[in-house]
């Protein structure tokens, strides 16, 4: 029979079998994609991203192992467990010092900091909050090319316990979204702004990957005052494993740039190593 006297219910018929026939070979690239080998988790279950019905979240949604080009899955990271009180300092590391800078980056003085940690060979960890780093992404990639630790101090240093889960959420998600844009990997470590922990923030933060560091020495930098007062109080404060707050924006912060220029070579000269936070064995 010619195709052009091809009866209607002919026609039909031929057009179901084609539509049948896309949808069975979608269905194979899709299981194929779906049923290819990856790494897997100690529990043995995929360890390669979220679970398949977490597929519909908003495309911004963070994501631990994003894939990047054509490159290979990157391994999973194992997730720190849920914790009721944060980190205050770093036992069994000898006799070091973690110096640690919130609220940044700043361009009037995070590059200041970053001088002074460079000239003396020393690493530090920068908890930045999202609406500083999404501007600053320079200063990120310094940051990590210098070897210095970035974590995550929320988005806008908001006070964790007055907000639901979900805008908690947020704050968070959408740090380590710009911090792994910036540096190609997810912060390992989170601090509540104003040290104001909940059930919530722990659990998010280890939802995360992130484990929880607050502090032992607060310099109070961030009430300016006076470039001695700040040195005076690290001095104080200097002891096998304890953990430095100061901060690198978030105000005029041009007395705690001047006071690492004089603290930073005296720990040195008294014999601290100056190091980053460490999970090993935690």
């Amino acid at each position: 029979m010619k195709k052009d006297h091809m009866t209607p219910g002919r026609r039909a018929l031929l057009r179901g079998a084609a539509v049948f026939g896309l949808a069975a070979t979608a269905g194979c690239a899709g299981t194929e994609r779906s049923a290819a080998p990856g790494p897997t988790a100690p529990s043995g279950a995929a360890a390669g991203g979220p679970p398949a019905a977490r597929a519909a979240l908003k495309p911004s949604a963070y994501r631990l192992q994003p894939m990047a080009g054509n490159g290979p899955p990157r391994a999973a990271r194992a997730l720190p467990r849920v914790r009721k009180a944060p980190i205050l300092r770093m036992d069994g590391q000898g006799r070091t010092i973690v110096l640690t800078f919130d609220d940044g980056p700043d361009p009037l003085y995070t590059p200041g900091i970053l001088r002074t940690l460079r000239k003396y060979d020393v690493r530090a960890t920068f908890f930045v909050c999202g609406e500083m780093a999404v501007d600053n992404q320079d200063l990120l990639r310094e940051m990590a090319d210098d070897g210095h630790v970035i974590g995550n101090h929320t988005w806008t240093h908001p006070l964790l316990p007055k907000m639901s889960r979900s805008a908690m959420r947020e704050e968070i998600e959408r740090t380590c979204e710009v911090i792994e844009d910036a540096v190609g990997e997810p912060p390992a470590w989170f601090r509540a702004p104003y040290g104001a922990w909940n059930r919530n923030a722990f659990q998010l933060g280890a939802d995360l990957g992130m484990e929880p560091l607050a502090w032992t020495v607060d310099t109070l930098d961030w009430t300016e005052p006076g470039t001695a007062t700040i040195i005076r109080r690290v001095r104080a404060g200097a002891a096998p494993g304890v953990v430095v707050l100061s901060h690198d924006a978030g105000g005029n912060r041009s007395q705690s740039v001047e006071a690492l220029r004089t603290y930073l070579p005296e720990l040195i000269d008294s014999g601290y190593r100056l190091t980053v936070p460490s999970r090993h064995g935690m």
